[in-house]
């Protein structure tokens, strides 16, 4: 397997991949990075999530010089890839200082183009609005080396051909071209085979993933409250050896640190450690004496153990084949695995997309509550309690506690004891989670605002659809909902609120941004 390194980048642009916990080339970057170096002209058949826009991203950030004019122009379908694209290279770039621009439309015109006259390296941009600066004579394209047609698929599915070609003959014909897209009907491969010379193939084929022995369920979780609920599946499961799997390196620090401080026996593993600390986690983990390995999935390749009962994606693998990969360390030797995934309700889609392409269906479970939790914890230690009381050996904490035993009453003295022994862990507390308030609505539900109504073309039947898809909730679980004009009023039962909410409220739909508001008791007035 490839190594970042083996590409030769130049050292500021080495520096934000570690910056970024990159540790090595998905297939999409390592079939792409070397061709675009070389200067090829190349075609990607890659989904959304495979990290193809570092696989373009790194070599046409390597490639730029420094001189302020436009090298590298990167269309794609909407505003919010545009940002996204954007956004990443203006992580690729950071040492380097490359400097990069999104244009799209419904941003303020002026801005972009003061922007644009103090030089920039990279475009990013829609279709229409890039044309709109090329008319305008604001956006100069004469030295452009390289272009990307992101999601051509999509592109062409909103009718942005003519604007392609138009913006192309704009662009010196000496260029390199790429092309990436999830599909290819007839359109791309035309639209391939007019603008593309002699293109390399890069395909990433899912390929047949299948995991036979390991139960799979996954825990709805918001992103808030995550390490506490990964602690309470933990517990709740009696994981005996468990791998949980992390993004990035730092994520695998922070989680580590985070489980540390809750007394649980835990280690890392990232691709920063040499060889002898590895080996010596490896050598904990194998003994026992690690219960959680927290590991990125670069770090445990070839990591055989053979009684790893639970493995946890603490984060949601990108693809389906880190799915499989990660799984299929638990179950081995004829043993049945648990395969745990926490997902949070922006990741609900990603989810699906692994169900689809793994031909698997998860079972969804509620995360424990404190109080489930607590019961099972109060469990195994009434166990421990009696089995040390029949142990005997207790004479040394007799002569401790004779004193004590007269003046207090000795249920209290072996309650004070337990509470000391727990850290106070079997105590009531109360759950951290959303509090809505008083919103108005039906016993048991909240009532939520929404900044769309019938303006938008939108009915009940889409305000159902987008809810169950976006937060993964069923359709029974949203209540009245009343559409005015410019808003609606929408009701969710209590347990699916804080899920809906945190996975609409700064979504999405048909391109205009959605806010989503927990609702105000008076604006009951409204409702009929």
């Amino acid at each position: 397997m490839s190594a970042f390194e083996d590409f030769q980048l130049s050292r500021r642009i080495q520096q934000a991949i570690d910056d970024m916990g990159y540790e090595e080339p998905s297939p999409i970057q390592a079939s792409c990075i070397p061709l675009i170096l070389e200067g090829k002209d190349v075609i990607g058949q890659a989904q959304t999530g495979t990290g193809k826009t570092a696989a373009f991203g790194l070599p046409l950030a390597e490639q730029v010089s420094s001189d302020h004019k436009v090298q590298a122009l990167v269309l794609t379908p909407t505003r919010e890839l545009a940002i996204q694209v954007a956004g990443e290279f203006r992580k690729i770039g950071k040492y380097k200082r490359v400097r990069t621009l999104p244009i799209y439309g419904g941003q303020s015109i002026g801005h972009q183009i003061r922007t644009l006259q103090q030089g920039v390296q990279i475009v990013i941009g829609t279709p229409g609005r890039v044309l709109d600066h090329i008319r305008r004579g604001t956006l100069k394209l004469n030295s452009v080396r390289a272009v990307v047609l992101d999601e051509a698929d999509e592109m062409l599915d909103m009718g942005f051909i003519e604007d392609i070609e138009s913006i192309l003959s704009h662009i010196p014909s000496e260029r390199q071209t790429m092309l990436f897209s999830a599909t290819f009907p007839e359109e791309v491969r035309r639209l391939a085979s007019r603008f593309l010379h002699d293109p390399q193939h890069v395909t990433v084929n899912p390929g047949e993933i299948t995991v036979p022995l390991t139960d799979q369920v996954y825990y709805k979780v918001l992103e808030r409250n995550k390490v506490d609920s990964l602690c309470r599946v933990v517990d709740s499961e009696e994981v005996q050896l468990g791998m949980i799997f992390c993004r990035t390196k730092r994520g695998v620090d922070e989680l580590v640190e985070a489980l540390l401080a809750r007394g649980y026996l835990v280690d890392g593993l990232h691709g920063d450690l040499s060889q002898t600390q590895r080996d010596r986690v490896m050598k904990k983990f194998r003994n026992g004496e690690v219960e959680l390995l927290v590991a990125t999935d670069v770090a445990a390749r070839g990591i055989d153990v053979e009684n790893v009962t639970h493995v946890i994606n603490y984060d949601i693998p990108q693809d389906p084949e880190s799915y499989v990969h990660r799984i299929g360390r638990t179950g081995r030797a004829g043993k049945r695995g648990l395969a745990i995934t926490l997902v949070t309700p922006r990741e609900f889609k990603l989810l699906k997309q692994i169900e689809r392409e793994t031909k698997t269906k998860m079972e969804g479970r509620e995360v424990p509550s404190l109080a489930d939790v607590a019961e099972r914890q109060a469990e195994i230690w009434r166990d421990r309690l009696v089995a040390t009381i029949q142990d005997g050996g207790l004479g040394h904490y007799r002569a401790i506690l004779g004193s004590i035993v007269d003046e207090y009453d000795p249920i209290d003295v072996a309650c004070a004891a337990l509470k000391l022994t727990t850290a106070g862990e079997l105590e009531n507390k109360d759950e951290k989670d959303y509090d809505f308030g008083d919103t108005g609505a039906t016993p048991g539900m909240v009532r939520f605002f929404v900044n769309i109504g019938r303006g938008a073309k939108i009915g009940p039947a889409d305000v159902v659809r987008m809810i169950a898809e976006e937060a993964g909730i069923p359709g029974h679980a949203i209540g009245k909902i009343d559409i005015f004009d410019r808003f609606t009023f929408v009701e969710i039962e209590q347990e699916s609120a804080p899920f809906v909410y945190e996975a609409l409220r700064q979504s999405r739909f048909n391109g205009a941004r959605l806010n989503m508001e927990p609702a105000k008791p008076r604006a009951r007035a409204h409702a009929h």
